[in-house]
């Protein structure tokens, strides 16, 4: 069985540690996490250490048979959040993708780079595009001919029509939907419940039915 570490915690890395449990092709060893103390356990019911922090992951790199997954959604500062990825430097075959299985990925129909979630009752339609780090939570929906650039999250419930582009970074959140032919700028924040009808610029934040610019981040 090949071994996990998250970096992360709460939230995505503890439905990262709960899909990794149910496909059963991993071992979680435990977190890399940069607030919790090590040592201790994150997790009310089935929790995992605290192993280090994300400064230390070369000494976990060096041990060929452990795999990784980044577990960061919906940050603010999203775009510092990518460039650390980015300068994490995992090799790419040792980035963990977690598959639901009651998700619905269309098979050879759709593109998924390395480090994806897709979580429970999620659905990828036919002829999309998802890169790495890319996060898709329980019941969102990624529509024909769309494309997710690198680490683009959605929220759970949102929902993602045709021939859109979801930016680097961006995040599309709860019970949000995006029109069909719009693009999502990168490291942009979709409000919860917005509907989106138009393009939205890069580092924009947008709230509303239909959505409007609410400011853009610095």
């Amino acid at each position: 069985m090949k071994k996990l570490i998250i970096l992360g915690g709460r939230g995505v890395g503890m439905w990262a540690a709960s899909i990794a449990n149910d496909l059963g092709t991993y071992e979680v060893l435990g977190y890399l996490n940069d607030v919790v103390p090590i040592g201790q356990k994150i997790g009310l019911y089935k929790g995992y250490n605290v192993l280090g922090t994300s400064n230390e992951i070369d000494k976990f790199i060096e041990d060929k048979d452990i795999y990784f997954f980044i577990g960061y959604f919906g940050l603010q500062n999203e775009e510092a959040t990518y460039n650390k990825i980015i300068n994490l430097n995992i090799p790419k075959d040792r980035l963990a993708t977690l598959i639901h299985p009651t998700a619905y990925v269309p098979k050879d129909f759709c593109s998924i780079g390395q480090g994806v979630l897709v979580a429970p009752f999620a659905r990828i339609c036919p002829d999309s595009t998802i890169e790495d780090y890319c996060i898709l939570m329980s019941s969102s929906i990624l529509g024909h001919d769309s494309t997710m650039k690198k680490f683009s999250h959605l929220a759970a419930d949102s929902v993602v029509g045709g021939n859109v582009t979801v930016g680097y970074g961006a995040h599309v959140g709860t019970n949000s939907t995006i029109r069909e032919n719009v693009n999502i700028g990168d490291f942009s924040l979709i409000g919860s419940g917005s509907v989106v009808l138009k393009d939205v610029p890069k580092n924009s934040i947008v709230v509303g039915n239909p959505a409007k610019l609410l400011r853009v981040k610095e």
